[in-house]
């Protein structure tokens, strides 16, 4: 299978599309200075101590505070507290853990008041993004990813990933790890870690100390809610989770995106360096790649099927509930085949449902009605289906049998918000109301627009970005508008198609390719 990542530059952050033998798999969209990403690390300050909820709300600079469960300190909390307050208070102290003198456990059993206190500074990881109306979930258990291993600070356990199943791979590179790992780190190895030799290994184990070190020294100087270690960015985390020899393309279209990817790429498999491509085309990346249109055609509440076949994706506050239709199929199917016929609509649904949940982000609980189906080896084929399609997942899930309703349960664990692209709009032109003034007219409100700025600021380059549908109506024929405004202003304007704007949206953008604001 092939992977390629698309990286498009929009006003605010940038857009990440995963492309698996050409299809859109993963869909991320990274806003510029975006704060409270999983992963990044905070010297937070405790607001309130629940023994009730034995959790602890802590302010780690969001509008609300974040949460912070019992169970969610980890074993070694006292060890932590006692090292990130004398990196604070003690101007010798070592930003080193080999010969740090770690506190004994807390109990498992144990209140969150026995531990910490109303004021308190405490190192925090964030564990989950603020979802809804809901601060980040918090986690004192820190832990920093790389690409073949994750370290554990005040830890000495060493765990390999379940997927490395061969006992002769898993007993060396467990005494790989032992003979690299320093004292008071734990290490999780990786799925990709299999068949690396100790080099690799060990270089990334010891970018990741840096990392902590780099940290610790941020935090001597630190301010309560000021971050202490941060994640890279989304599109350099994408990479460090799929990068394999199946790889074939990264393609960005920002200079910027392309350093910073170039750089990481770099670092940890310098032989894959030409696989990162700047794209310098005229028409937008996505548009050009065919994800813009994948996009629309994905995110809708109705998802269509290759036989005929179609889900229903609605949400609500609790759970996510996807409805399996047989749709055109039901029509070629006689009484003798209707068993037929159903397994194998909800056959292509179970893979589209794997692919909607890895494309949405979709967490929490989904609850997915197939149509019903009388034999009980069918159905363990879709459940069976369903579980292979999803082995690839990164996010932790559990899949459960379908029940005799013919329902199928899934939990997904949700770390961020979901991915939402809206893909039905209240109409520009009647705001929903179903009735259009006559005197609104499109052509008018652009031609008048175009004249000020032509006449009154003079631009020396324009572009006019608009809907197909619109560029067709400026460009078609001999004497076109286009032309006639050449004839008008003794100029040429650069007319752009954006199928992400609206029929009746347009913009105006100077030579710099940005966009001109019109009172």
């Amino acid at each position: 299978m092939s992977n390629e990542l698309i990286i498009s530059s929009a006003p605010k952050g940038y857009r990440i599309a995963l492309l698996q033998d050409g299809r859109l798999a993963e869909f991320h969209y990274e806003e510029s200075g975006s704060s409270f990403v999983v992963g990044e690390v905070y010297l937070g300050v405790v607001k309130k101590v629940s023994p009730g909820l034995n959790a602890a709300f802590v302010d780690v600079g969001y509008e609300k505070d974040a949460f912070l469960h019992y169970l969610d300190l980890g074993p070694q909390i006292n060890s932590l507290n006692k090292f990130s307050k004398a990196i604070q208070t003690q101007k010798n102290a070592s930003y080193k853990l080999s010969n740090f003198k770690n506190e004994p456990d807390i109990d498992k059993l144990g209140k969150i008041d026995q531990v910490l206190t109303k004021g308190q500074q405490v190192l925090v990881q964030v564990a989950k993004e603020p979802i809804s109306s809901k601060g980040p979930r918090l986690s004192c258990e820190i832990s920093l990813p790389g690409r073949y291993v994750v370290l554990v600070p005040f830890s000495n356990s060493i765990s390999i990933s379940k997927k490395i199943v061969e006992k002769e791979e898993r007993q060396r590179l467990l005494k790989l790890v032992q003979s690299i790992k320093p004292n008071n780190f734990g290490v999780i190895i990786r799925t990709v870690a299999a068949n690396k030799d100790s080099a690799e290994l060990e270089k990334d184990l010891r970018t990741l100390i840096n990392n902590w070190e780099e940290g610790m020294k941020n935090l001597r100087l630190a301010n309560p809610k000021d971050k202490v270690i941060g994640e890279m960015g989304k599109a350099s985390a994408l990479l460090r989770d799929v990068l394999n020899e199946n790889f074939d393309s990264v393609t960005v279209d920002s200079k910027e995106i392309y350093d910073e990817i170039r750089e990481y790429i770099m670092s940890v498999e310098p032989d894959k360096e030409g696989i990162l491509k700047l794209y310098q085309g005229k028409t937008k990346i996505f548009e050009a790649r065919n994800v813009e249109k994948q996009l629309k055609l994905s995110f809708g509440k109705t998802v269509s099927l290759p036989s005929g076949g179609y889900l229903i994706i609605e949400h609500t506050e609790a759970l996510h509930v996807i409805d399996v239709n047989s749709g055109s199929s039901a029509n070629k199917a006689d009484n003798a085949n209707q068993e037929t016929t159903a397994l194998n609509v909800n056959k292509e649904a179970a893979k589209e449902i794997a692919r909607q949940l890895r494309l949405r982000d979709l967490g929490g609980i989904i609850c997915i009605d197939f149509i019903d189906m009388k034999n009980i080896d069918n159905r363990k084929v879709i459940y069976d289906l369903l579980k292979d399609e999803m082995a690839t997942e990164r996010a932790k899930h559990t899949v459960l049998p379908l029940s005799k309703f013919g329902i199928m349960q899934i939990t997904r664990q949700r770390v961020r918000p979901d991915i939402a692209v809206s893909t039905l709009e209240t109409c520009p032109t009647c705001n929903g109301t179903g009735t259009i003034s006559s005197s609104l007219n499109i052509g008018e409100t652009i031609e008048a627009n175009l004249d000020f700025i032509m006449r009154k600021q003079n631009e020396p380059r324009l572009t006019l970005a608009v809907h197909p549908y619109l560029h067709a109506f400026y460009t078609q024929g001999i004497y076109s508008k286009r032309f006639q405004w050449f004839v008008k202003y003794k100029r040429w304007i650069n007319l752009e198609k954006d199928s992400s704007l609206g029929i009746l949206d347009y913009q105006f953008r100077n030579k710099a390719g940005e966009q001109i604001e019109i009172e």
